[in-house]
């Protein structure tokens, strides 16, 4: 029997009209009178999945999604402009306003996580609760481990890494890695551009599973998905997530009530477990499930399990502490 809740379609999509130009999609699934729940997705720029309203329990939860700038069916699809951390802010306190919700819970893995951790610490009188999944503090020591020839991710790897830096190793004598690759997603020049896509795709896809496929038909996502996940991803990290260093950590105090599950995989290789035991280090409120024989994707069926447990159990826990 699958851990995950049976497959569920929403009950209203549309699109939202933002600032600068943008709209975003939005959908709603589950009960409408239930716990109102936000989801975050990845990347940046990796866009909604279909299997994230099977996290949550469809009589509990009022399951609210939307891709954000730049990603899945928003639009201007792919694009960097306007497209900052303070605009993806704003942006979910318009869908909170937008649909009369006082307070939710804020559900992310990844850069979802460390976007709920922003949207927490900016309005915690709005946040009934966390689930955090695969937590990115977006310190400089995080980028490091994920992109850096001599951080985490390329030591356990660098038969991928090699792979990973070859469509840009002719920049690199004069470039970082990460603005070379911006050189390219931003250019002119569509048949070197597809093949980088390919490879900063790529090297996430294998990094991120305790036990990889190795084909790549199994591990690329489709073009679309892969155009905007590479390109804002990268856009995101050349401007450190347009975040102070050690941001989150230094604002904690700020949410330091509200209660909170972080879910990490012993074994995740994009995000470093150390960040997650930092942030529950500093969060008294929180609780720290460290999945084992589990690396960073919310597919891995220990990692889907315990997300599933973590949003029962903090729907359970409003309920009683209303």
């Amino acid at each position: 029997m699958s851990e995950l809740y049976p497959a569920i379609k929403p009950f209203f999509s549309e699109m939202l009209a933002v600032s600068d130009g943008h709209s975003l999609y939005l959908e709603q699934s589950g009960n409408p009178k239930g716990i109102p729940v936000l989801f975050l997705h990845g990347g940046p720029g990796a866009g909604l999945f279909a299997n994230y309203r099977r996290f949550f329990d469809p009589q509990k939860y009022w399951i609210i999604g939307f891709d954000q700038r730049g990603s899945g069916q928003s639009t201007p699809f792919g694009s960097v402009e306007h497209n900052t951390t303070e605009n993806l802010l704003n942006d979910i306190s318009q869908i909170r306003e937008y649909l009369g919700v006082q307070q939710w819970v804020l559900f992310g893995g990844s850069w979802g996580a460390t976007l709920a951790l922003l949207a927490a610490i900016a309005r915690p009188e709005s946040v009934k609760g966390l689930v955090l999944r695969g937590s990115f503090l977006a310190r400089a020591e995080d980028f490091a481990w994920y992109l850096d020839e001599k951080g985490g991710a390329a030591q356990l790897f660098p038969d991928y890494y090699q792979e990973f830096v070859y469509p840009v190793q002719d920049a690199l004598a004069t470039s970082t890695l990460v603005d070379a690759y911006y050189a390219l997603f931003t250019g002119s020049d569509e048949i070197h551009k597809m093949a980088a896509i390919k490879a900063w795709c790529l090297w996430e896809a294998r990094i991120s599973r305790l036990h990889c496929k190795m084909r790549e038909d199994d591990l690329l996502p489709d073009v679309h998905r892969g155009i905007s996940l590479a390109k804002l991803e990268c856009h995101y990290i050349k401007h450190q997530c347009f975040i102070e260093p050690n941001y989150i950590l230094d604002n904690i105090s700020k949410i330091q009530h509200i209660p909170a599950t972080i879910i990490h995989g012993r074994y995740d290789c994009v995000c470093k477990i150390q960040g997650a035991f930092a942030l529950n280090q500093h969060w008294p409120a929180s609780q720290l499930t460290i999945v084992p024989e589990s690396g960073h994707s919310a597919n891995e069926p220990k990692i889907s399990a315990a997300l599933c447990l973590a949003a029962t159990a903090m729907a359970d826990f409003i309920k009683e502490n209303k």
